[in-house]
């Protein structure tokens, strides 16, 4: 069962790591990323920070490295600017949603010109 403590701390991380990504962040491999969803582990403990990603798959691959060792420093960022007794260990993801939705986007225009 879900919490809305959890809830609220998801929706507290997402804003925060969007804000510091797009103005925080100096790291040449990181392009153009939108943070789509944050999913909480149950303890607060961990979290999975689903990234999305304009440009080719390896752009796509350098930004989550880019992120994945930046990780320390958006984990103080959010030490200090949140109040919360436990700041999560970030794991950054491609979020491949958008991708599928094309995909699925494709079958359905090719089955309604048919």
């Amino acid at each position: 069962m879900r919490f809305k403590r959890s809830d609220k701390v998801q929706e507290l991380l997402l804003q925060e790591i969007s804000a510091l990504i797009q103005r925080g962040l100096k790291d040449p491999r990181i392009g153009f990323t939108t943070v789509t969803t944050v999913e909480l582990s149950s303890n607060l403990k961990h979290a999975k920070v689903y990234i999305s990603v304009m440009g080719t798959e390896c752009e796509q691959q350098n930004t989550i490295a880019g992120l994945t060792n930046a990780s320390g420093f958006i984990r103080g960022s959010l030490g200090k600017n949140l109040n919360l007794r436990y700041i999560p260990m970030l794991e950054f993801v491609l979020d491949e949603t958008a991708k599928r939705v094309a995909k699925i986007n494709k079958i359905i225009n090719e089955l309604h010109s048919q």
